[in-house]
């Protein structure tokens, strides 16, 4: 079983920059395809960007396309999501989440952490 722990997140204005970042415990990342997810208030938790257990293979929802990027640093079982040119739109809480089987948007995610919040102002 995986621990899963996000930080990085904060208040930042449209236009601005954060990276977040998801530190794993308990076993090794390199089992997992990894993802985050966002949930917005109000709304349901979405999918945001994904990304395979070799890192050769990324998703993101069209939303966040062009503007977020997921990578994974294995060796130091962690995964960051860098977001640029970030709007109000995307406010949430983001989730870092591990999926045992599969990987992209439509993979079942078994492991989550506990969220961090983002909250962007216009």
């Amino acid at each position: 079983q995986v621990q899963l722990v996000e930080s990085g997140g904060g208040l930042v204005q449209a236009g601005g920059s954060l990276r977040l970042s998801c530190a794993a415990s308990g076993r090794t990342i390199s089992s997992y395809a990894m993802g985050w997810f966002r949930q917005a208030p109000g709304k349901e938790r979405e999918f945001a960007v994904g990304i395979g257990r070799s890192g050769l293979n990324s998703a993101y929802a069209d939303s966040v396309k062009g503007r977020f990027t997921i990578s994974r640093d294995n060796a130091k079982n962690t995964v960051y999501l860098q977001m640029n040119s970030l709007k109000p739109e995307d406010t949430a809480v983001y989730y870092c989440a591990a999926s045992v089987t599969g990987w992209g948007q439509y993979a079942q995610y078994d492991y989550w952490g506990q969220g961090t919040q983002v909250t962007v102002s216009s």
